[in-house]
């Protein structure tokens, strides 16, 4: 594909005789390389080169033609791509509905139903609810339990909850407020028993004065509810915590040999592995499938709290999960919608 030449549309607003050729177009002057805009025209063309056998255009195309498209994918693809190429028309659909080239998205609900960014490996252990509940039964340490039980919990990558702060966490507890400085970001103010998990971070970079060993991969900030049992896990670390040299003031810090210190995520595998192995759940050598371990919990996570609520919103939107039309949906509604499903809805551990 060449450089791009403007071209005689305009956008916003107007109509535009080649959507595809605009939204490549955009693609190149947001800085995409040519190898990815080549990637998007070609499925997309594709797409555009599908509805002509039923007389219809990209801009005019409804939920079902995306839908009959998918459908016809499979037929030819794997899985993996076909949820690849779900999610170039969701991304398409979604940018050219924001810049007034097309009314809505049609792709949204299509893509939220496929669910291409949620694991459902049907070859992976699988672990009840009252299973899970026995495994952490027998964690007794402070830190170790309100570790795997913040991990089974929330849905968070162990790098992005190693990464959380005292100011990441606002708990409605009197005795620690009084003892720490919690939830200082503005983001949680009026969100009591809430934590925040921030998108800029990335290791290697200083943030809240510490040097960070680990990413948050997710591009927008989440608000993720604190429920009755991981709070009282919480004050439970909290009131033996260590204290710690790191102007940050991190929320987890190791009671070992690294006294004080901010948990790493090899800590944190550690910790999982040794009561995995104590329960049958790991062996060295086996795969990803079948032990468990930090990633297995936010499979956990996403299983159960998925079929309790039946909101693959909700949880997309606590995983952090990119769905830019989804998150706006629950960011905007939070008080009144993620808040309230989860807590009705996620599964007792203790």
């Amino acid at each position: 594909m060449s450089e791009p030449a403007r071209g005689s549309h305009e956008g916003d607003g107007e109509d535009v005789e080649d959507p595809v050729g605009y939204f490549v177009e955009d693609m190149a002057y947001h800085g995409k390389s040519e190898r990815t805009r080549d990637a998007y025209e070609r499925v997309l063309r594709e797409f555009e080169t599908f509805l002509e056998a039923f007389d219809t255009r990209p801009a005019d195309a409804d939920r079902r033609d995306c839908l009959a498209w998918v459908h016809d994918l499979r037929g030819d693809h794997a899985e993996s791509t076909v949820a690849t190429y779900a999610s170039y028309l969701n991304r398409f659909y979604s940018y050219m509905s924001q810049v007034g080239v097309v009314d809505g998205n049609p792709m949204a609900l299509v893509t939220q139903e496929m669910d291409e960014a949620i694991d459902t490996n049907p070859t992976r252990r699988e672990v009840s609810v009252d299973a899970m509940r026995g495994f952490v039964a027998d964690v007794d340490h402070p830190l170790e339990r309100t570790v795997i039980v913040g991990l089974l919990k929330t849905g968070l990558r162990v790098g992005e909850l190693c990464n959380l702060d005292l100011r990441d966490v606002n708990l409605d507890a009197r005795g620690v407020e009084a003892e720490y400085d919690l939830g200082t970001r503005g983001q949680l103010d009026g969100h009591p028993d809430t934590l925040y998990v921030d998108p800029a971070m990335s290791r290697g970079e200083t943030v809240n004065g510490e040097q960070r060993t680990a990413s948050n991969k997710r591009k927008r900030g989440t608000l993720v509810p604190i429920d009755a049992e991981l709070k009282a896990e919480l004050v439970r670390w909290l009131a033996i915590r260590p204290d710690t040299l790191s102007p940050a003031e991190p929320l987890f810090v190791s009671t070992r040999d690294a006294w004080g210190e901010r948990l790493t995520p090899e800590m944190v595998r550690g910790v999982v592995r040794e009561h995995a192995e104590a329960r049958g759940w790991y062996r060295e050598g086996g795969n990803a499938a079948e032990n468990v371990t930090p990633h297995y919990f936010r499979h956990f996570f996403t299983t159960h709290l998925r079929d309790r609520t039946g909101d693959r919103g909700v949880v997309k939107y606590l995983r952090g999960d990119v769905a830019d039309d989804i998150i706006d949906t629950y960011t905007h509604n939070w008080g009144d919608r993620v808040r309230e499903v989860y807590l009705d809805h996620v599964y007792s551990l203790t």
